[in-house]
């Protein structure tokens, strides 16, 4: 704890150090990892610090085509690499074998130079593909970009070519599939992170196991709201990549990655704020796809909807998992506070008001000094619109600790609690604890979730301070 302290009326609240949230990555066995792809991440000096990794690169070595989806971020001001991955991804028709990424510079609002810095990258990640006979020859680029970092800046687009270029030399090359590689590759997506976001697990489907892996980054500006490729106008940034060696339909990948980002990605929040770049990229390459020495078809929804249910829930689940890592890793956290509300008459009416509580900053505050506020939980439900009327009389709200201890109703029925204080204290200094909201609609209505933090002194250092 901190000596300093801050006095408002009565009350004092002491600054609280940042817990360390190293422990939330560890090695992962290669056995976990999906096989026919191989990653690295290198220094090509985009950050200031010397020798951290910048530039991450992943391509899909598998001699079957590589199905590609994408969600990208609604902001009007998209960033380059968003355009030309959308261009990318609707001109292959769902397919990609490659994502290049550089952290450290966003490359928005960049202007005719950043559409064409990053073309660069993409062309450039190209030339370290094999070959495939498999597949048609190219019309296009092969490879999605992504980019992270301070936005209106240009790229030092000599050192990130340079830098990918070195990887076609077997002296300087680092590309592997080891789990020192995908660490590298995670490191070289991290901004404010202060530990890289990987993960991997398998899966079976009608007998055959896959693998699957991920690695994202994010820890401010973080409040995404994603969609498909070429949905029209469209929340440090959201990026995340996974891969699996699975075959799946490029149709079905990308109703599965939608379905899977609106419940995960688009489910978190760190501060409000949409990104110009959120990305989340999922290549399945089919490279485990055979079952007694014969090659399976890729999954479809349209001809195997059971297979397709599974790799679908498999998905969301993987991606729930990386999304928590994510607010875990907020810029200054010291709470990861999953906001549940239920009993609404509609998913897209419980997702609305789960989004106002986590997003409201009276909220997040009163969860940094572990204050039960639960007006402000109520004001923040009661300001969203539903799609119909909201009874105030059946509304009740609920702390629930993550260890399993009896929970702390505050509101039942429309009727205040009599808070026991000691109580609420106990639970609100746990790191990890749930905001339960009860709209009253019965069991039959829905139920979201989100996960958010809260705003500490730290979070406005940060961020006073971004640029420099």
């Amino acid at each position: 704890m901190s000596r300093l302290v801050f006095k408002r009326y009565s009350s004092t609240i002491t600054v609280k150090s940042t817990p360390s949230k190293a422990h939330h990555h560890q090695p992962i066995p290669v056995s976990s990892f999906p096989s026919g792809y191989l990653l690295t991440g290198v220094h090509a000096g985009v950050k200031k610090k010397a020798g951290a990794l910048d530039v991450g690169v992943i391509l899909s070595t598998s001699e079957r085509p590589t199905s590609a989806a994408a969600c990208f971020t609604r902001n009007a001001f998209k960033a380059a690499p968003v355009i030309i991955s959308e261009k990318i991804l609707g001109e292959n028709v769902g397919r990609a074998r490659a994502v290049v990424v550089n952290s450290g510079c966003a490359n928005a609002v960049t202007g005719a130079q950043g559409i064409e810095d990053a073309w660069a990258m993409a062309k450039e990640t190209d030339a370290l593909l094999p070959s495939n006979s498999s597949a048609s020859p190219p019309t296009t680029s092969q490879t999605l970009v992504m980019s992270t970092g301070v936005i209106g800046q240009n790229l030092p687009i000599s050192k990130i070519l340079s830098a990918i270029r070195s990887q076609r030399d077997g002296n300087q090359q680092t590309l592997g599939n080891d789990f020192n590689a995908w660490e590298r590759a995670a490191k070289a997506f991290m901004t404010t992170d202060t530990f890289p976001k990987l993960r991997a697990r398998k899966f079976n489907i009608n007998g055959v196991e896959y693998r699957m892996a991920g690695m994202d980054k994010g820890a401010g500006m973080i409040h995404p709201d994603m969609g498909p490729p070429a949905l029209g106008p469209l929340h440090a940034t959201l990026l995340g990549c996974i891969m699996t060696d699975a075959a799946i339909s490029p149709r079905s990948l990308q109703r599965a990655l939608t379905y899977a980002v609106e419940r995960s990605f688009n489910s978190i929040s760190v501060d409000g704020d949409m990104s110009t770049n959120d990305t989340i990229l999922l290549l399945a390459n089919g490279a485990a796809a055979e079952k007694d020495g014969v090659k399976l078809k890729e999954i479809d929804e349209g001809t195997d909807r059971e297979a397709f249910e599974v790799f679908k829930r498999e998905l969301t689940d993987f991606t729930i998992d990386l999304a928590k890592l994510v607010v875990r890793d907020g810029e200054g956290a010291t709470k990861f506070v999953t906001v549940t509300v239920k009993g609404a008459p509609t998913y897209e009416d419980a997702h609305r008001v789960a989004s106002r509580i986590s997003t409201s900053a009276l909220v997040k505050t009163a969860l940094y000094g572990e204050d039960a506020n639960w007006g402000r939980v109520l004001a923040a439900t009661g300001s969203v619109p539903l799609s119909s009327p909201l009874h105030a009389n059946k509304v009740s709200v609920t702390f629930v600790p993550s260890d399993g201890s009896r929970p702390l109703p505050v509101l039942i029925n429309g009727e205040p609690e009599k808070v026991d204080e000691a109580r609420a204290s106990e639970i609100l200094s746990l790191e990890d604890f749930e905001i339960l909201v009860d709209l009253g609609g019965g069991e039959a209505a829905e139920t979201a979730q989100y996960w958010t933090c809260d705003f500490s002194y730290e979070y406005v250092r940060i961020n006073g301070d971004y640029r420099s």
